[in-house]
Order: structure tokens, then sequence, then C-alpha cells
């Protein structure tokens, strides 16, 4: 009779994988790596779920994953929010397959047991079968530790985890400045895109707070706008800066004039793409101060805000990212537009989300096959490094934490020591 003996793999090294300038290639291939991380980083950190104005009312409720593993955000009937996991407590079937909707309770498919909006257990098929066997108290949908600042939800595995504030430290005043889009309305998600592309999740990571790639991989966007957007959108000349905020979380400041929306509304001219929008909301009646805080709320901010592991606020959008495979990953784009606002200011938002953002866009199209690429390429070679070493001689202490030009490689190298720490935590 034969035996088969089982093999242990040996753990990799992760903190010889990840050095202050550079990481180690199998961090985008290795299946053993990936399996770690969904342990160690997803498990063990704050993940975003969702926006609360996606949940706004009792029974709405959306679906994600929270690393590979499915999740339901709900609102329930007192209002409170909760991150449950999308697992019956019988067979494990998904109670919830719709990608977001509004119920009175989740219902498993397969031998009908339901789950009340909080994921307590309200009935089962033929109790009588189970005689005094099943107590339901003990088996709800199991429930994430779930915090919120400023509508954004996050939630977490690890329920002796940091207060969600503390976790976001420096990125909360980026935070705050990024929901100044909704020019006195609250913001609201209106919709999304999804698409997957063949590549590890941290190539995207990466993308983020990457300014060095985009005059060459977004030439057709420049090509696409006028002369006075194509030069604001000239990072290189501009004094912007990225910023390591600590835990993982960077912001890449590319237009400066645009980080507080706020700012000198009735100093500074309206951009010439923004005229006719500017001149319809007058005739609508809005005051010219109204005007001009909306014109530039719907141009989005001057900057990108990363916060580790999974979601960017991108100057006019969320973008979420949720790993498949060590190859593959999701991407989710998340308009935002102001509730309540005027029509015509947010279908401006949507057309320059379109137009950038959409799947017939001049940018994101040509992101993903720059992240195809990466992928594909890091297959070449066993043993080479991914170069993250651009502004690091220029890196400067801050009272947050480290600074560098617009198209340094700082956000990246925040990214991958914050990785460090968990991986070999």
């Amino acid at each position: 009779m034969n035996t088969i003996i089982p093999i242990e793999q040996e753990a990799p090294d992760y903190a010889a994988l990840v050095q202050k300038d550079r990481v180690h290639t199998s961090l985008y291939k290795d299946e053993q790596i990936f399996q770690a991380e969904m342990d160690q980083i997803y498990k063990n950190t704050w993940v975003w779920v969702a926006h609360a104005s996606e949940i706004p009312e009792a029974g709405n409720y959306k679906t994600i994953t929270i690393g590979t593993q499915p999740v339901i955000v709900v609102r329930d009937r007192k209002k409170q929010v909760h991150v449950l996991l999308n697992r019956c407590r019988h067979r494990a079937a998904t109670v919830c397959e719709h990608k977001k909707g509004k119920t009175n309770s989740f219902v498993c498919p397969y031998h009908g047991w339901s789950y009340a909006l909080d994921g307590s257990l309200r009935g089962v098929p033929s109790p009588e079968g189970y005689g005094e066997c099943l107590d339901k108290g003990e088996f709800p949908l199991v429930s994430l530790r779930t915090e919120e600042y400023n509508g954004m939800i996050f939630a977490t595995f690890n329920a002796d985890i940091e207060p969600l504030e503390d976790f976001l430290g420096a990125a909360k005043k980026w935070i705050d400045l990024f929901m100044k889009q909704g020019a006195g309305y609250p913001i609201k998600v209106t919709g999304e895109h999804r698409f997957r592309f063949p590549g590890n999740w941290k190539i995207q990571l990466e993308n983020t707070t990457d300014a060095y790639h985009f005059p060459l991989v977004h030439k057709s966007f420049l090509s696409s706008v006028d002369e006075k957007t194509e030069e604001l959108f000239n990072f290189e000349n501009q004094p912007g800066f990225v910023e390591d905020l600590g835990n993982g979380h960077s912001v890449m400041v590319m237009i400066p004039e645009l980080v507080d929306l706020d700012e000198e509304l009735m100093e500074r001219p309206i951009q010439e793409r923004f005229e006719d929008l500017a001149e319809a909301l007058r005739q609508e009646g809005h005051e010219e101060l109204q005007v001009r805080r909306i014109v530039r709320a719907v141009g989005g901010s001057g900057f990108n805000l990363n916060l580790f592991p999974n979601v960017a606020c991108s100057m006019a959008f969320f973008r979420v990212m949720q790993p498949i495979s060590v190859t593959e990953t999701e991407i989710h784009h998340s308009v935002i537009t102001m509730d309540g606002g005027p029509a015509i200011a947010n279908q401006y938002r949507l057309r320059l989300h379109e137009h950038f953002q959409g799947p017939f866009g001049f940018g994101t199209p040509d992101d993903a096959e720059a992240w195809e690429r990466v992928q594909h390429g890091a297959s070449a070679g066993d043993n080479l490094w991914i170069m993250l070493n651009r502004g690091y001689p220029n890196e400067v202490a801050t009272e947050d934490g480290l600074k560098s030009d617009v198209s340094a490689e700082t956000g990246m190298r925040a990214a991958y020591q914050q990785w460090k720490k968990m991986m070999t935590a």
C-alpha cells in the first residue's frame, strides 16, 4: 500500500521580499503569497465595503467581497449598518446573489433558512425535524465589526483592531476634503461599472498614486481635451506632491489649487470647459457663489487618496479593488454626484466620468492594458525586483509621514511597508 506523505511548503521570507526601494516580483505571481495576504491583510485590517448613500434606507443592501470572502452590507430597520458573511449557517449556500437591492429578509434558496436584516436567524422550514437540537440564537449570519467615517463604511474580521478613526489617521482630513464634492449637497454614489483585468491586485494599488505614467499612458485622453484642460493635467509642471500618511495610506496631489474646493471661489476664473454649465446654473436661478461652488465640485478634487488596502478616493469617483486570484482582480468604479443637486450638474459629472473611467473612455482602458502588461512581464525571470525608488532621495519627513514630488513612488513605498508590517506580524 502506497502512502502519500504531505510536504509542507516553507513560508516565504516576507521581510526580505520588501525592501525600502523595491519589492520582489513574486509578490505579483506567487499563489502562496496571495493566500497569505487574504488571511494576514484582508482578515486583519479595516476594509472599505460601501458608501452610506448606497444603502440609504432600511432594507437596502449591496454585496461585495472582503478579500475573497463574500459579504452583504445592509441597513436594518433601526438604520444600523451590518456587514454579514454571505453564507447560510446550515449548508453554506449564499443567501444573496444580487449586487444591490432592497429586501425584508435574506432567505437561503437551498433549504429555506431565513434571516432578518441584522443577520439573526428568523425561521427554518419544518423545525420539528430538529427536535430540541437547534437553538436559532446560535446560528445567525456571521456579523463583522463595522464602523463609519464621513459616509465611508468599513468592516473587519479582527474584533480587537484599533478604532477606524485611528486606522485612518492623517487620511481623515483628505476624506473630508474629498467629500466637498457635494457642493453643499450630500454625496451620492449614482452608479458603477465593474471590470476585471488579468493581474495581481497590488498592481492597481500602485497605480492610484502614480503620476509618472500619466503623460505617456494617457496620451489619448490628453489629446481629447482642450488646451487649458491639457495644461491643467500636466502634473509634471504643477507644484504637487505625494505623501505617505501612515498605515499604508497615501495621497497624491496633482492640482494643488483644487485640493480645497471651497477656496477662493470668487477669485479664481471658471474653467473654459465649464462655462456653459455655469451659465445654465445661472439661468436656473442659482446665486453666483453657489454656481461657482457647484461648477468647481463637478470637476472633482485635485488629488487621489489611497486607503490601504482596497479603496481610492480618486479625483471624482471611488475605485474599489477586489482580489479574485493571484493573477486576476476586479475593479469597481463608482461615480459620485450631488444628492438633490442640479440635474444638469450631475449630468456633466456623469459625462466626465464616462470620458475617462468609462469602458469606452480615454483613461481606464489604457490603464488596464498597462496593468495586464505588468502581470505578463512579471513572468519573465524568477529573481527580479520591481523598482519603487523614484523620488526616494528627495523624501522629507512631515507631520503626517513622508513627502516627495508629484511623480515620486512614495505612495507605493507606503503601501508595501504596511504590507510588510502585516505579513510579518
